[in-house]
């Protein structure tokens, strides 16, 4: 999260309950392990837990090697796959991470997408300020409503059962392909090509892993009902980019875009002015005063560590073969 880091991710009544949790100085933050700083030196040789966050040092065999009193690692963000390596769980190193913190405000900006998607809302409003005068939107979205719309959901993971939650209050039909997972209650367990035949919005939210690269390919997206809308928060990898490119392009589909491949897009591609398509970069994830709630969790852990208590968000070498 480069400079600044802990003055964004705590708040001063966090970092109180940091230093009376630990022996901690809030403001010295390591980004080099591998030529540390003479006090971060010090600090990792006797450091039992790590508090980290995005874009934190790998830990690596030299980098444990210079924490040998080290015991656990506390992850106040997503995944862990950046920086935990074999190394740590070889020698037993217990890491926790507040994925499931971070899964709220993804879940949010997901709800309002699929709330947008089914008044078109984008789209129309791009073309209402091309106009500038009246018109008969009621016949021109005639089709369009969110009462009984379908809405398929890739990957049960954190971010998908919350977006379930969140959606139980409206009258929409949910389905969910996860093919680990049970389907949350609220929702209904189909294949991938079922999902993408019958759902008016599909929301991505499926681990970044090699067997799920492209897992919507051409054929998928071409599985797609008219006029249906691709939400994509979770990684850019797997939906087949130049595919999806040719269906907005011809207008056919619509898309709701946190993330692509890469994850700047050239600065002549398409999605940045076609009418189908919202493009944001990056944020659905927590941002401002949402890091406050993964500090808040990543704290409690700390505690329970603290108490001897195992972690109730525990990041296992098995898990993250299915996760992201």
């Amino acid at each position: 999260m480069g400079p600044g880091v802990s003055a964004r991710l705590f708040t001063a009544r966090q970092s109180a309950r940091l230093t009376a949790l630990a022996r901690t100085d809030p403001g010295l933050v390591a980004h080099d392990l591998r030529s540390p700083s003479p006090a971060v030196r010090d600090a990792l040789a006797a450091a039992e837990v790590l508090l980290t966050c995005w874009g934190a040092p790998v830990l690596d065999p030299g980098a444990l090697a210079a924490a040998p009193a080290l015991r656990a690692v506390v992850h106040a963000a997503g995944s862990v796959k950046e920086h935990v390596t074999d190394a740590c769980w070889e020698r037993g190193i217990a890491v926790s991470s507040a994925a499931s913190a971070n899964a709220v405000p993804v879940a949010e900006y997901t709800l309002a997408a699929i709330l947008f998607a089914g008044k078109r809302v984008v789209s129309s409003a791009r073309r209402y300020a091309e106009l500038r005068a009246a018109h008969d939107w009621g016949a021109e979205l005639s089709g369009l409503g969110n009462h009984r719309r379908t809405v398929g959901i890739v990957g049960a993971s954190r971010t998908g059962r919350r977006l379930v939650e969140l959606l139980r209050p409206f009258d929409l039909d949910v389905l969910v392909y996860d093919p680990y997972t049970p389907a949350p209650p609220g929702a209904v367990a189909v294949g991938l090509d079922e999902l993408c035949a019958r759902s008016d919005t599909v929301s991505v939210h499926a681990p970044q892993l090699p067997e799920t690269r492209r897992l919507l390919d051409a054929r998928r997206l071409g599985l797609l009902p008219d006029g249906a809308t691709l939400i994509n928060t979770s990684r850019g990898s797997l939906v087949d980019g130049p595919a999806l490119v040719r269906e907005l392009v011809s207008g056919r589909l619509y898309a709701v875009l946190d993330v692509t491949e890469p994850e700047v897009p050239p600065r002549d591609s398409p999605l940045y002015s076609l009418p189908n398509v919202l493009l944001t970069p990056h944020l659905a994830g927590s941002l401002g005063n949402e890091l406050h709630r993964m500090a808040e969790l990543a704290l409690d852990e700390l505690e329970r560590y603290a108490n001897g208590l195992p972690f109730a968000e525990p990041v296992t070498r098995e898990s993250l073969t299915r996760s992201a």
